[in-house]
């Protein structure tokens, strides 16, 4: 008789309701994928489902939640089932998708999905998940505010323009919009100072600001931000897994002599990373010797000025990974060191 020796519950998130799979392995290897229901993803859904799993699966060997992380949608159900004891993996884009491809799925819907992370779960073995600690956390909900805020800004700003450009502006339009800039720098710069002040009432995390902060283009913003993003590194074991996590892996598609496409990044990970280190990569670009070396070997090479700084985007996350990692402050004449710094294999 065939004995289970694994749980797993995949589980598809989605703003209003999460589609889930149960499946489980046995120890020769086979899986079954045995289960499927719909819950609201609300706190009441989220107890009928820890119910539901509870009904049909085996109290002696323990079940493990594997999930997508979804913008912010997945983040309640992950707190809940941490509180509940309960052992979690988020995995990390691409992964999964990836994963999928492999599969024999011919539709892809919300139960395909969620049985394809269920499979994933099964078949991996998954790191269990953390809840961010909560300097990290409010760092995060401060810094998205922030972008949120600059965002708005640039709309207002992009509304002036237009309101200045017409033959006759309308003097009571400017002065409400003028009103509506000056709330928004107000609430910026409140922001940012809210952050810093978090920063300082933790002495690790100052101290690993001051690391980040070492690298040319990286300020305090940056910094707070990709440790926000990354809750401190955790769950990253080397650079091409937070390229990745980052979006800033490059795909490419190629068969043969027929078919090349043009490689370009994902695009399919962390947006907020991605955006944090656009002004730091041009400052770099600027100041530094080393990344503008680098910069320009690119450009000669393929002659695309943006395909190249995102090269120095993703260089300068890694290295970030690397101080941090290595818990060394950015030295230019230890450049080559650095970049040769084993990290944690693949």
């Amino acid at each position: 008789m065939k004995r289970i020796v694994k749980q797993v519950l995949g589980v598809d998130v989605a703003q209003k309701e999460l589609v889930v799979c149960l499946g489980r392995m046995h120890d020769d290897l086979s899986a079954d994928l045995y289960a499927h229901k719909t819950f609201p993803n609300t706190a009441k859904g989220f107890v009928l489902l820890v119910e539901w799993v509870k009904k049909l699966t085996h109290s002696n060997i323990s079940v493990r939640y594997v999930m997508e992380p979804t913008g912010v949608y997945h983040e309640a159900l992950a707190y809940f089932l941490s509180d509940q004891g309960m052992e979690v993996s988020i995995v990390l884009p691409n992964k999964i998708s990836n994963y999928a491809r492999s599969l024999t799925i011919k539709t892809v819907t919300d139960r395909t999905a969620s049985e394809a992370i269920t499979r994933f779960g099964l078949e991996r073995h998954l790191d269990l998940w953390k809840k961010p600690l909560p300097i990290y956390k409010s760092i995060k909900q401060l810094t998205r505010e922030r972008d949120q805020i600059i965002s708005e800004r640039t709309v207002v700003k992009n509304q002036q323009h237009a309101e200045l450009s017409e033959a006759h502006p309308a003097e009571s339009t400017l002065q409400r919009i003028h009103k509506r800039l000056m709330l928004l720098n107000n609430q910026e710069k409140e922001i940012s100072q809210e952050i810093s002040m978090l920063i300082k009432t933790d002495q690790k995390v100052e101290s690993q600001m001051q690391l980040l902060c070492s690298l040319p283009g990286v300020g305090t913003l940056t910094a707070a931000t990709i440790l926000a993003e990354t809750n401190g590194f955790d769950l990253i074991r080397n650079k091409r897994q937070l390229a990745s996590y980052a979006g800033l892996d490059v795909k490419e598609k190629q068969s043969g002599t027929s078919v090349k496409g043009k490689p370009q990044i994902s695009k399919r990970g962390n947006r907020f990373i991605r955006k944090a280190m656009h002004m730091p990569a041009l400052a770099a670009i600027r100041h530094d010797e080393h990344f503008k070396t680098i910069f320009v070997r690119l450009v000669s090479k393929h002659g695309i000025k943006m395909k190249a700084a995102v090269a120095i985007q993703r260089k300068l996350l890694e290295l970030m990974f690397t101080l941090f990692k290595t818990n060394e402050k950015y030295d230019s004449n230890h450049f080559k060191k650095l970049e040769a710094v084993p990290m944690d294999h693949p």
